[in-house]
Formats: structure tokens, C-alpha cells, sequence
């Protein structure tokens, strides 16, 4: 018997094609597209037309309660703690992958599919995440908390492909979206301002607070500390002889303090919420390559486990503007060996 397969579609290209390449192998498919906040609509429709392109059936679960309690809320208080949170990261815990959210109110699938570009592995007893082909698309970045048994039934179609390849599929398939250019965005901030989308959502002001050197004199005046982020360049509203950048944000004392680049280095940070794929554990360092954020490098480091849900990262190098609230994601060449969230700079 055919596979049946369940894939996430947003009506995009990535998605779109990822459900022609499956229905090609000969899986029974099904489209599947989350409807998570009030930006939702389009996304259901385009999908619903290249469902019925394809001829497969295509459902719509309204996850929406759940996305703003286990993704817009703790995006919101990743803020108000001082932290940088990334979204994406959070909704594929939480939301995408979370398949006992939505298992209920669709047929039985044995594998679930995404347009995310990675490639997903079997390595003896364990299932690999690996970067995609793409090194301009690879997304396994914010993969990095899938664990063995969701691994085990997602498939990433796009993961041997170029984006180039996968848009020739598009336009040969006749999907209309194949130009369609791919926003940046955060998907539930419409004009991409989380600030003013903070306060809107929550009905409260943050308050402005004093923005300091250095040497703890102040300078200016921030516009409440939800607007700023770690290595900080532009709206600073700080008319300085020379370029200063946020290098720490104090929430209790509602400060944030700039200074030059040079002091946005450093070399060492603690992470949580861990989650390691291609081992059990990291009792003794490992050395690793190790990115902090999504479109940055890596960089060579050690990195070992400190307790149960806890490690630390020493790198060669320092490193600019680690951030808490980020993900410091660890490779071992093209294989994430895990990841976690970034907790403190040390």
C-alpha cells in the first residue's frame, strides 16, 4: 500500500512543489494548512487552489488558541525579559511539528512532509538531521528541536534540491505562485515592527526608560526596552561622535546601555531547552561548529552538557552580539548534532 502522506501547505512555492514531488512517488497525499492568526486567510485559500490543482484532499484545523498561547505569548515575554526570541523555532516546537495538535482531526499519515529545506537521515539506531544541498536555503537551523520520534515521520523533499531547481518544478506544475517572492518577515507581525505589534497585542505601554554609556551615564532616552535587541545599529535616537550599538539591556532597572562594536564580543554562553539529535548526550566537550543565529556562520567551539537541560558553548573566536533568547544550533560538518536556547553570555 501506498504511503500516505500528510504535508503542510501555505499556497507557496516550497510547499506547493514538496506536495507534487510526494504525490509523484506515488504517496496518497492529503495538504494540511495550520490557520494560526488573523493573517491566516490567504494562505488557506492558495493552498485549497493547488490542492485541487493536484487533486488531493486538502484540510484546514484552526490552531489559533493554541499559537497564541504557545507561540505569540511566550514570543511576547521572551521580549519582556530582555531576551531576542525566534518565532519560527518556537512554532516548530510547539505548533508544526507538534503532531498531537492536529493528529485528531485528520486520517491517519504515516510520514508528515514540510517544504523546509534539510535533509533528514537514518544513521544505525538514529535519525539524522543534516543541512540541505542549498547552502543559501538550508533551514535546519530552526529544525534543531525535533527529536528521534518526530524525525522518524517527517519527510523534507526539498532538502536535495536548489531553490532554483525546486521554482523550474513550480513553473512546469503551472503553479501561478512560482514568482512569488518569499517575505522575511515574522508571519504574525504585520509590517514587520514587533514593538508596536507588542503593545497592540497586550494593550500595554512600555514604558521609556534612560539609555546609558558605558560608564553608566546616560545619553538619551529609550522608547520602551521591548524595541531593542543585542548589536543594535539604527533607532537608537543617540547622536554619538562615533557608531555605538546596544551591548546590554537591564529590564529591572528599564536601561539600555550602548557602546561601541568592540563591546559586543564575547567568547562563552549557557543555553537550555536542549534538544540533541545525533547523540544521547554531551557528558564530555565535543568540538563543534556552532551558529547563533539564523543567517550568521558558524564558528568552532566546545561545547558539553552541564545538567539535564543545560550546556555550555566556549568558542575559539569571540563572537558578536550573542543573544539570549536565540538558538545556538551545534554541527559536526553537515549533521546537526543539536541545539538549545541561549540563556545567558558569560
Amino acid at each position: 500500500m501506498p504511503q500516505k502522506a500528510l504535508i503542510a501547505m501555505s499556497g507557496g512555492v516550497d510547499s506547493s512543489v514538496t506536495a507534487a514531488l510526494l504525490q509523484e512517488r506515488g504517496c496518497d497525499c492529503m495538504g494540511l494548512t495550520l490557520r494560526l492568526h488573523s493573517g491566516s486567510g490567504i494562505a488557506e485559500s492558495d493552498a485549497g487552489l493547488v490542492a485541487g490543482k493536484i487533486g488531493i484532499p486538502h484540510y484546514v484545523i484552526d490552531l489559533s488558541a493554541d499559537f497564541k498561547s504557545n507561540v505569540i505569548e511566550p514570543f511576547i515575554k521572551g521580549y519582556e525579559d530582555g531576551a531576542t526570541p525566534n518565532p519560527c523555532i518556537i512554532c516548530n516546537r510547539n505548533i508544526k511539528f507538534a503532531f498531537h495538535l492536529y493528529t485528531p482531526h485528520v486520517p491517519y499519515f504515516d510520514i508528515f512532509a514540510t517544504g523546509h529545506y534539510a535533509q533528514i537521515e537514518k544513521s544505525g539506531s538514529r535519525w539524522l538531521l543534516k543541512k540541505a544541498i542549498d547552502p543559501k536555503k538550508d533551514q535546519s537551523y530552526v529544525l534543531f528541536s525535533l527529536d528521534q520520534e518526530t524525525l522518524s515521520r517527517c519527510s523534507f523533499p526539498l532538502g536535495n534540491l536548489t531553490k532554483s531547481e525546486v521554482r523550474e518544478i513550480a513553473a512546469k506544475k503551472g503553479f501561478e505562485y512560482a514568482e512569488i517572492k518569499e517575505s522575511q518577515d515574522i508571519c504574525f507581525v504585520p509590517g514587520g515592527d514587533h514593538g508596536d505589534f507588542i503593545e497592540a497585542f497586550t494593550g500595554r505601554n512600555y514604558p521609556p526608560g534612560e539609555i546609558l554609556d558605558l560608564d553608566g551615564k546616560q545619553i538619551g532616552t529609550h522608547r520602551g526596552i521591548i524595541r531593542y535587541t543585542l548589536g543594535q545599529r539604527r533607532g537608537l535616537g543617540v547622536a554619538q561622535n562615533h557608531p555605538v550599538y546596544v551591548c546590554a539591556k537591564d529590564v529591572r532597572q528599564n536601561t539600555v546601555s550602548l557602546g561601541p562594536e568592540d563591546s559586543l564580543y564575547s567568547k562563552t554562553l549557557t543555553a537550555d531547552k536542549i534538544n540533541l539529535i545525533a547523540c544521547e548526550d554531551l557528558n564530555h566537550p565535543m568540538r563543534v561548529k556552532v551558529k547563533t543565529r539564523y543567517l550568521q556562520s558558524e564558528h568552532y567551539a566546545l561545547a558539553w552538557q552541564t545538567g539535564p537541560d543545560e550546556m555550555r558553548i566556549e568558542f575559539n573566536e569571540a563572537q558578536r552580539a550573542l543573544t539570549p533568547g536565540q538558538a545556538a544550533v551545534l554541527y559536526d560538518g553537515d549533521i546537526v548534532v543539536g541545539g538549545g536556547i541561549i540563556k545567558e553570555i558569560i
